[in-house]
């Protein structure tokens, strides 16, 4: 079973549904929906966003991207660069420093940036 399909499942018998009555609500039959919730087929985006819809839940919840059924919560004081920040102050902040291409990227980055703004490393 995967995660899509468990966390189809929680959200029928958590509401007291039966497959039967998932499947006639939202025009498919049984045998889909057990097929849903057992992994043997990918439910459709549409029927996903009935779910999410129908149950109040987010995607991130279905896709098992997150346990709270209402999805991913960001904080808003995020952190965010200085007026005076540089280019490579700008690449530093939008890219993972552990990826094993990130130097490449931020000098290829930094090179075009400078290169089509003619200006200085200053943002």
């Amino acid at each position: 079973m995967t995660i899509v399909g468990e966390r189809l499942k929680t959200l029928r018998t958590k509401n007291r549904y039966s497959q039967t009555q998932i499947a006639d609500m939202c025009g498919v039959t049984q045998a889909t929906i057990g097929r849903y919730e057992t992994g043997v087929a990918e439910p459709p985006i549409e029927k996903l966003l009935w779910y999410a819809e129908t149950f109040e839940v987010s995607l991130d919840y279905i896709f098992g991207r997150t346990d709270d059924p209402n999805g991913h919560l960001y904080e808003k004081d995020e952190p965010s660069l200085p007026a005076d920040a540089s280019i490579n102050d700008f690449i530093e902040f939008c890219f993972d420093p552990t990826s094993p291409a990130n130097a490449k990227l931020k000098k290829m980055l930094v090179q075009l940036m400078q290169e089509s703004t003619k200006q200085p490393d200053k943002f």
